[in-house]
């Protein structure tokens, strides 16, 4: 529950649209009372063939007739007081103190009635049929203007919600983009999709029931308790007995359903991992044919949520029989104890006082027409009770992924850097994923400014990771990476990848125009400038020729509207814009073809000049660019040196270049 708590801080931000909800729930409530009400005036007025001022002076005449007989007996009890043994004494004091206390209500009633009987002479219609038809007219315009009202809130209540779940939707969203790429391997896009709307809807649900029916249904309650309370509170708290027994039941099943919540939404995050890796993959799936597995493990988790989604359906039918039962119950009290009441006349009930005066049909009409009044507010508490523990578990799993924060992160003093000048140092770095499964291990190595480093490496051997921290994707878990003498950690994340360009193997392009793919990077760049880096990048001819809108045409989702070989000539155009200090091309040219490769290297040795370059490749072809090669194995430097010196000296490098460049069969013997 703290978590929702604090979903209803960002909610009471909107206080006037709070307010107005508010005010139209209390609309309803006053509303809604006294449509009920109006059961009194047609059962005791209407129907009797009387107007408003008959019905005023009956009532004041039989107050006063009451309170004459009452002190009549009050002076009949004491002379029997007088001549009684002493044993019946209290008896009587007892029975004058009931008469004593009945002339007391009977004369406050006659006040009452003489205070309003000059309104109801002077406004009101004399006539019985024109008073019928008065009562039904505001009956019916106070049904007209609660619906309003209603309707109302129901609009405010949306509108609060919505907003709420907007900005918690986009403060999830900003935490999650601060994170570093660890938490993203770790949660899986599936999980987080699955909180970003799922779990998020269920919010919204909840903040809209709690400010909805939550409000607006309980003051329904108190207007219909207050009522009742007026007519008669004793014969209320006889009805209200079996409620402490109704809230533990219902706080047992709470906890419950939180619980049973919080395990359907784990297994539908399941589903939608299962479905992103199916569609991700459906080139795999469907060249194994393995379409029948695929349903089969499809099968599996929707059946696991099919079963806590009808565990939760058990404990929501158990709800509304709760809330039912407990309800019928108190009316059943009521019944029994109003209709003797007003049967034998009387105001004490088993020798306790309920009433100071008798009860009348029409009052007690209107008091189970409140009760009942009650019961459909209860009735609706099971929906809201089941939507609000839903809410509660969701904001349980949006909180624990918004609480975290990144292992990456920008320090507290941080030094400012101008553009990269100097070296690029690495200095004793140690890196693992994991605890205890060392990926890179005393990293030693110095890169001058304007130098082109080509890494290569087997398969696993840290390259990739040797690259990713230089932008700080991760933090070395020992040793010190320099630029420029200052570490990394000291610096601004922003201002550190602002020096950098990436163009990754796994070349990533948005849903958006090629121009604005390009211009991504450099959002203030101008169309000329962007049409420039794609000419250096040998892109321009492709998207003017190719592509029917040509730098209007959007490149699908993923860039899916592209060949492998044209997105990674469009990022490499990205990162050629940005004109970084420091360029990382890790793979980046795997998937172009050898004539647009040799070009493509061509516009790279122009544009590698004066700016350091991180070359990551498999590709020994593209070595002839670099100023120096490292040799990685198994997480470490094997060996730094030309191309030359490596092929006298380095074993792994030699055979690494026979596998591409000689003849594999000579390779074999």
């Amino acid at each position: 529950m703290k978590n929702f708590l604090r979903v209803l801080r960002i909610a009471f931000r909107y206080r006037f649209t709070f307010a107005a909800s508010v005010v139209c729930a209390l609309g309803v409530a006053v509303l809604w009372g006294a449509n009920i009400g109006a059961v009194y005036p047609f059962v005791e007025v209407a129907f009797q063939g009387e107007s408003l001022q008959d019905w005023v002076d009956r009532k004041i005449e039989q107050s006063e007739q009451t309170s004459a007989e009452m002190t009549g007996r009050i002076e009949q009890l004491g002379r029997q007081l007088s001549e009684c043994p002493p044993e019946r004494q209290n008896s009587i004091r007892a029975k004058i103190g009931i008469a004593r206390s009945r002339v007391e209500a009977e004369q406050k009633a006659a006040q009452t009635y003489r205070r309003v009987e000059p309104y109801i002479d002077n406004y009101l219609p004399t006539d019985p049929f024109t008073t019928l038809a008065w009562i039904t007219g505001f009956l019916l315009l106070g049904t007209v203007v609660k619906d309003l009202f209603i309707m109302g809130q129901n609009v405010l209540v949306a509108r609060l919600a919505q907003r709420t779940t907007f900005d918690l939707r986009k403060l999830f969203y900003r935490r999650t983009l601060r994170m570093d790429l660890a938490a993203f391997s770790d949660d899986g896009t599936a999980d987080l999709m699955s909180r970003f709307t799922h779990d998020m809807e269920n919010v919204a649900c909840g903040v809209e029931v709690l400010f909805g029916k939550l409000i607006r249904e309980p003051l329904k309650m108190a207007a219909c308790l207050i009522g009742a309370a007026v007519i008669c509170w004793r014969l209320l708290l006889l009805s209200l007995v079996i409620a402490p027994v109704a809230a533990l039941l219902i706080h047992w099943l709470g906890k419950t359903l939180k619980r049973a919540n919080r395990h359907a939404m784990e297994e539908m995050a399941g589903m939608y991992t299962t479905l992103e890796e199916t569609f991700r993959s459906i080139k795999i799936v469907k060249a194994f044919t393995n379409e029948p597995q695929e349903r089969n493990r499809f099968h599996h988790r929707s059946k696991h949520y099919y079963k806590k989604a009808m565990r939760i359906a058990r404990y929501n039918t158990l709800s509304k029989p709760i809330t039912e039962v407990m309800g019928i119950t108190a009316i059943c009290l009521a019944l029994l104890a109003g209709a003797w009441l007003v049967l034998s006349n009387e105001t004490h009930l088993m020798g306790v006082r309920m009433s100071p005066r008798p009860l009348s049909l029409g009052a007690l009409l209107v008091f189970y027409g409140l009760l009942a009044g009650v019961a459909d507010p209860v009735r609706k508490f099971a929906d809201v009770f089941t939507q609000l523990q839903r809410a509660t578990a969701a904001s349980d799993r949006i909180f624990s992924r918004l609480d975290r924060r990144p292992n990456v992160s920008d320090p507290e003093h941080p030094v400012t850097l101008d553009r990269h000048r100097r070296e690029l140092i690495f200095d004793g770095v140690d890196f693992a994923y994991n605890i205890g499964q060392t990926v890179l291990e005393d990293i030693n190595l110095r890169i001058p400014f304007g130098r082109t480093i080509a890494v290569v490496g087997p398969n696993g051997c840290g390259k990739s990771t040797l690259a990713n921290l230089i932008p700080r994707f991760y933090d070395p878990t020992a040793g010190v990476i320099r630029m420029d003498g200052i570490s990394l950690r000291d610096m601004r994340i922003r201002d550190l990848r602002r020096q950098i360009g990436i163009v990754t193997q796994e070349t990533l392009l948005f849903d958006d125009t090629i121009l604005n793919n390009i211009r991504y990077g450099s959002p203030q760049a101008s169309r000329e400038q962007v049409i420039a880096a794609a000419r250096q990048a040998h892109a321009h001819q492709f998207i003017e020729n190719d592509l029917l809108d040509g730098y209007e045409t959007p490149a699908g989702a993923m860039g899916n509207k592209l060949s492998g070989g044209q997105r990674q000539r469009i990022a490499l155009a990205r990162a050629i814009l940005r004109d970084p200090a420091v360029i990382i091309l890790d793979e980046a040219t795997s998937q172009i073809d050898l004539e647009s490769e040799q070009a493509i290297q061509q516009v790279l040795e122009e544009f590698i000049c004066d700016r350091t370059a991180i070359i990551i490749t498999h590709r020994l072809a593209a070595l002839k660019l670099a100023d120096q090669i490292v040799v990685m194995h198994s997480g470490a430097i094997l060996d730094v040196g030309s191309h030359e010196d490596l092929l006298d000296r380095c074993k792994l490098y030699r055979r690494l270049h026979q596998i591409q460049f000689e003849d594999p069969d000579s390779l074999a013997a």
